[in-house]
Order: structure tokens, then sequence, then C-alpha cells
């Protein structure tokens, strides 16, 4: 596996592939890498001929009292795992070569980026889009693959492609979850040995949520409420628990069929989110 640092090295290196007639698949990261991003890069793998990683901690989306200066860095270990699962290049950029001077081209994504997780972190997900815009221009890639675990995140990629015209295609992937179901994040390194016990209910609480809906409950906000509650009183400070339409991450109706329900909730200083994607038309 090859590791460059520059936009120039990048792009020297993808067009050598290029020109032997190469696809390239292209998977970002913040680091700290752990099984949900090595199925990322071996679903890469599968969709094209070459698979570019990149590994930036990127300061446009963290807000001023988030955690950009403390969010973990395992650059070695990182490498490692990624040589293990077969990419081909790891693009390492300092913030001086992704943002050599002060933005003066911002991306607003518009109405969704204000709900669910963009109404506590404001300017987050135009952070977001700004960055990943910038590293598939520099990439170009033929395909983009992302974690289903930030679906808000994966839907408003989406949307900014379409709205822009860039030439590439997006595939979701699954979220890879631990054994006791709570979902692989970088950020559940930052959880005490007690509240790592205690971080599952989460994931329980969304499918508790399902679970009454395949039931026949149709009362969604009497639905979301109760898990609310459950969650408060095993220790979680809830930001937002959603039943909303999957396609456009809206309140969901009683007529809506594809469904998604979304929650964030902190332990201790800790943020988690999840979500649980089901159709109604299994009942």
């Amino acid at each position: 596996m090859q590791t460059v640092t520059s936009v120039a090295a990048l792009r020297d290196v993808i067009r050598q592939w290029r020109q032997a007639g190469q696809s390239v698949g292209f998977v970002p990261t913040m680091g700290n890498l752990h099984a949900g991003h090595i199925k990322l890069v071996s679903t890469a793998r599968q969709r094209a001929n070459r698979v570019v990683v990149s590994i930036f901690v990127n300061p446009a989306q963290f807000g001023p009292n988030e955690d950009f200066a403390s969010y973990p860095r395992t650059e070695q270990q990182d490498q490692e795992k990624l040589i293990a699962s077969g990419a081909d290049l790891l693009f390492l950029p300092e913030v001086t070569e992704m943002y050599p001077q002060a933005s003066q081209t911002q991306i607003a994504v518009g109405s969704l980026a204000s709900l669910h997780c963009g109404a506590s972190r404001p300017g987050h997900f135009d952070g977001v889009a700004l960055v990943v815009c910038k590293l598939l221009n520099m990439v170009q890639p033929d395909v983009l693959l992302l974690g289903e675990k930030d679906f808000q995140q994966l839907t408003l990629i989406r949307q900014m492609v379409a709205d822009l015209n860039i030439p590439v295609t997006i595939q979701g992937v699954a979220t890879v979850r631990e054994a006791d179901g709570l979902a692989m994040s970088s950020r559940n390194a930052y959880l005490s040995p007690q509240q790592r016990q205690q971080a599952p209910r989460l994931y329980q609480a969304l499918c508790a949520a399902r679970d009454a809906i395949f039931a026949g409950n149709d009362d969604y906000r009497a639905v979301a409420q109760q898990q609310w509650q459950i969650l408060q009183q095993a220790g979680f400070i809830v930001d937002y628990f959603s039943i909303c339409r999957s396609a456009d991450l809206l309140p969901a109706g009683t007529g809506d069929l594809d469904l998604l329900i979304l929650a964030a909730a902190k332990l201790g200083a800790t943020r988690l989110i999840d979500n649980l994607y089901f159709s109604k038309t299994r009942i």
C-alpha cells in the first residue's frame, strides 16, 4: 500500500491507474479504524480495481465545544489495518494541505442539515459536505463507500452529489455491530467500562420501538417518547429519538412503509448515534 500526503501525489497515482483502465473505489475516514471501516474497504475491493482510503480529521465539521483536539488519532495502527485489508492507496493529508487558505466557498446542504444531528450540531453537516466535496474532486472515484450508521450524513451526501452532478456512484454499507449490538464507532473508545456495558441499550431501544410498530402501535410519537424515557432512566442524556421516513428523514406517518428510527444520546461525555431501517410491508 502506498501512502501519500499531498493532492499532487494522490492525483499522480490515480492518473496512472486511469491510464491502465482501472476503476477506483474511495473510502473517506477520520481514522481510528475499526471493523466497520474495514468492511467499507472490502466492499470497495468488490466494486473497483483500486481502493483509495483517506484519513483526515476534518476541523470544519467540529463545533467549538466538540472533541476535535482529543479525537483519537492512531495512524500507525490504521496503516497496518489498511495493508491487511488490501487497500491500494492511503491519502493522509495535513490540515494545511486540505485547507491551504481560509475557504471562501462554502457548501450549505439545505433543511435536512437542521434536523436530528444537525439540530444540536449547527454547521456540522456543512463542514462534512465541504470536505467530502473536496475529497471527491481530489480522488474522482467511480464509487464512494459510506457507512449506514451515519444515515443522515449518507442521505445528505447523496443529495449533494445529485445536486452538484458529481459523477460518482454512492454505495451505503450496513452498520457493523459488536456482539452485544453496539454500533462500532471510533468514539466507543471514550466509554468507561461501566458505560460500555450500558451502551448497547441504545440499539435495544431502537429494536423495541421497531417491535412496537410491528405489533400494531401506529402512535409513533408515543413509541418514541417511551423509548426516550427508558434511555433516560438507564443513564443516557437523549438528544433525539425520531421515527422517520427513510427517503427524506422527515417524521413518518401511518401510511409510510419504509421507516428509519434515528437516535443520538450521550453517556457521560460520549455521544453515540445509531439507527434502524425496516419496512412495514413485513407486517
